[in-house]
């Protein structure tokens, strides 16, 4: 059947739309990455837009050369790594738990879950806990506080329970006990939540400064974007930060956002397209449902 000239109509219509979508999401990715190339006099006049204007790699060169900004991209890989085993651990165990009406305190153990999401005891009270607890200047300071995500754990918790009984009911009647079950049934089905659940947790750890920031003060456990940070501070304070000198600071201090968005989005852009198939099903397939 030929098309009707409305629905041809529809299609060019749509066509530009999503284009256009594409062009305003793209544009921003592309603009930083330019200006990370570009040098001080056409950033400053504001000349920079897709294409890097007085090409440069200065401040690159500057990152690149400093070893303790490696010692803490390699504290930045571990950090996730750990960080995503053990949230998707935790989170994956207690949604399966909450999963089941059989469990008791069920509807307790939700509310008092879900209220962790408004309220907490603050920033004080967290940073006392963690010192009495020793994790300060450690790796638990950044993996352990932030485990769960609620939100996360909701999601997940929905997917579980859109499951099939009858799965386990059958998994139960050939021997298999509740860890049997969970790990070579459930889990093996459901690898599109966990993939999604995987992403947000590891973009999660990866961005994550806060914490080190704040529970640290030995440069070589910093995470890369403490960092990073803290030469955005030096350049745009007109010290030294690092291996930042005198001669190339002002070359810095004019790109230096975009060299920083740069490093930090690169290694998740490069993960992101072996989890893209998995994650919009993910989300949907554990999406809340009334």
């Amino acid at each position: 059947m030929k098309d009707s000239v409305s629905y041809k109509v529809f299609k060019v219509v749509n066509t530009i739309i999503l284009l256009l979508i594409v062009f305003i999401t793209v544009f921003p990715f592309i603009n930083v990455l330019a200006q990370s190339f570009s040098s001080e006099a056409y950033i400053n006049a504001g000349k920079v837009n897709l294409i890097p204007r007085g090409f440069n790699i200065d401040t690159y060169r500057t990152v690149a050369k400093d070893a303790m900004f490696w010692t803490n991209y390699k504290n930045t890989v571990v950090y996730t790594v750990v960080g995503t085993v053990i949230s998707m651990f935790m989170t994956t165990i207690f949604a399966y738990a909450l999963s089941k009406k059989r469990l008791m305190g069920r509807k307790f153990l939700t509310m008092f879950a879900v209220f962790t999401m408004f309220f907490n005891g603050g920033l004080i009270p967290n940073y006392v806990l963690i010192n009495s607890l020793g994790f300060a200047n450690s790796i638990w300071a950044i993996v352990v506080p932030g485990a769960i995500s609620i939100y996360n754990m909701l999601i997940m918790k929905s997917f579980f329970e859109n499951m099939p009984e009858e799965l386990e009911e059958a998994a139960s009647i050939d021997g298999l006990n509740t860890y049997g079950i969970l790990f070579r049934i459930i889990l093996p089905l459901s690898k599109a939540i966990m993939a999604t659940m995987m992403l947000f947790y590891a973009v999660g750890h990866w961005n994550s400064w806060f914490s080190a920031f704040l529970y640290m003060d030995q440069k070589e456990l910093f995470p890369v974007t403490v960092y990073l940070r803290n030469l955005i501070a030096g350049a745009t304070g007109g010290a030294s930060a690092g291996a930042t000198s005198a001669d190339n600071l002002t070359q810095i201090s004019a790109n230096i956002k975009s060299v920083t968005m740069v490093l930090t989005i690169l290694p998740i852009l490069l993960i992101y397209p072996f989890v893209q198939k998995y994650f919009v099903s993910g989300v949907m397939l554990g999406s809340v449902k009334g």
